[in-house]
């Protein structure tokens, strides 16, 4: 049975098989560059919770898992952020080969934020991985070395990416209604 599409959905961008099939694929690319040594995945709360655990089940290395929270204020609708850390790692990522695991690489002020304050704390190596990445809005170039998918210029929801906290359930990545 199949669950109807939620209002202000105007079209699917990514289907639940498509997005299981390329987490598969680049699981296996991330277990082949780090075959022989531990990892351990960042993910960035709340948006990459979804992706983060359907990845980690298709990484065949040991891996562990820690978690950041961030917050971005901005003065002006549309106008970049400043970020802040809102919830701190548990533990050190000193000597660690990294993995920060994002649900967007969008303008790539986040990702530039967490890379350079990641950095400063020794790891052995740090990365990104992201579900989605939209290479159009991007304004700070940051090194992405696995994504699962370019998206246009469009607002989007689904597989933890959210409207108003809302849509993060949907097993799909779906393009808003611009209403």
């Amino acid at each position: 049975m199949s669950k109807a599409q939620p209002p202000g959905i105007e079209r699917i961008l990514f289907t639940e098989e498509q997005i299981q099939q390329r987490i598969r694929e680049v699981a296996g690319e991330i277990s082949e560059r780090f075959r022989g040594r531990d990892l351990k995945l960042i993910g960035v709360l709340k948006g990459s919770i979804f992706f983060l655990t359907a990845l980690a089940r298709e990484i065949e290395i040991p891996i562990k898992v820690d978690f950041l929270g961030i917050s971005s204020f901005s003065n002006r609708t549309g106008a970049p952020g400043v970020v802040r850390i809102a919830k701190d790692l548990d533990e050190s990522i000193e000597g660690e080969d990294v993995l920060l695991v994002e649900d967007i690489v969008d303008t790539g002020f986040t990702a530039r934020y967490l890379l350079q304050t990641l950095a400063g704390r020794g790891p052995n190596s740090l990365g990104i991985c992201t579900l989605l990445d939209r290479t159009s809005s991007r304004i700070v170039q940051v090194p992405v070395e696995f994504r699962c998918f370019e998206i246009p210029d469009r607002f989007v929801v689904g597989f933890g990416l959210d409207y108003k906290q809302l849509y993060r359930n949907l097993g799909f990545v779906a393009v808003m209604k611009r209403d």
